[in-house]
């Protein structure tokens, strides 16, 4: 089969080329790729790849081949995946547990737009405890995730104020229910009871300044790749006795099944919108990696195989 493997060229990060097709074992099904999405963390993967690296974590398609445990959708199920790789090819070998169903009007691009953005969203607010009425900090919130955070919480009540520097989506932000955007984490009014962050580098520490007395502060990403520096007495300029949690989005204990089929659920109700920046096929991943990196892309980019 045709599959997109990393070069470790900055130029040219990924080729097509001829690999075996997965054998998929006893709790696997064999999925045929219809559509998968890009995210930003592989995109870091690339520059430096190990040997034998497959990227794709997002994909929708169709089980050609059940599970052979008897796990998991049918023969001919449209479903959305999210394997730990691989998915950047024609066929994918998706653990069952980390498949669901995927209704008829859920296009696969949608769908593809679900998995890793849509799953670190969920499991991030499970981890946030109640929202209603409580005023949450969201920075780095241009991407995936922060679009997806930003509509279930302020759905669940929430009082969102979201960091994103970019004009054009902080106003797709506030459509979303965003209170407050503002452009640097310097410009967000606070103290806030909660504080969800992405970025990292000088960023956290200013948003914890930012944080009501006994908040907390759950960190979930460092999107600008820099470390960040913390002065334990600046805890008692605002945020005294303040949690610092790290989160991860596979420490969970809800299957990804089950949360996949929360994110379909909610999807086909309208109550959660896929971002989708571009789509195109996927010979154009190359030219769709360059662009995210750059940060041309608003929103997710989709490829889909013909």
């Amino acid at each position: 089969m045709k599959a997109l493997v990393p070069t470790g060229d900055p130029a040219a990060p990924v080729v097509f080329a001829d690999v075996p097709e997965p054998k998929p074992g006893p709790d696997e099904a064999l999925v045929k790729v219809e559509a998968f999405s890009i995210n930003r963390g592989e995109t870091f993967k690339l520059e430096r790849p190990a040997a034998g690296d497959r990227p794709g974590k997002d994909v929708a398609g169709l089980v050609v081949q059940p599970a052979a445990d008897g796990t998991g959708p049918a023969g001919a199920a449209r479903v959305v995946g999210h394997p730990m790789a691989g998915g950047w090819a024609e066929y994918a070998a998706v653990p069952t547990s980390a498949l669901a169903p995927l209704p008829d009007t859920i296009p696969a691009v949608e769908a593809a737009a679900l998995p890793l953005a849509g799953l670190t969203a969920l499991r991030l607010l499970d981890a946030s405890g109640p929202l209603l009425g409580r005023r949450v900090l969201l920075t780095g919130a241009s991407g995936g995730v922060g679009h997806y955070v930003t509509e279930l919480a302020s759905a669940a009540g929430a009082r969102i104020t979201a960091v994103a520097r970019d004009a054009e989506r902080g106003a797709r932000l506030a459509e979303l229910g965003a209170e407050a955007v503002v452009h640097e984490v310097a410009d967000a009014h606070g103290p806030f009871d909660l504080v969800l962050e992405s970025t990292g580098g000088r960023a956290l520490p200013l948003a914890l300044s930012r944080l009501a007395r006994r908040g907390t502060l759950i960190w979930f990403g460092q999107a600008s790749r820099t470390p960040a520096t913390l002065d334990f007495f600046d805890f008692f300029n605002g945020p005294e006795s303040a949690v610092i949690r790290h989160f991860h989005y596979l420490d969970a204990d809800t299957s990804l099944a089950d949360d996949l089929a929360t994110l379909v659920r909610l999807t086909a109700g309208g109550r959660l919108h896929p971002e989708i920046g571009r789509v195109a096929d996927w010979a154009e991943t190359a030219t769709a990696l360059t662009d995210l990196r750059e940060r041309r892309i608003r929103g997710k980019a989709v490829l889909t195989l013909n």
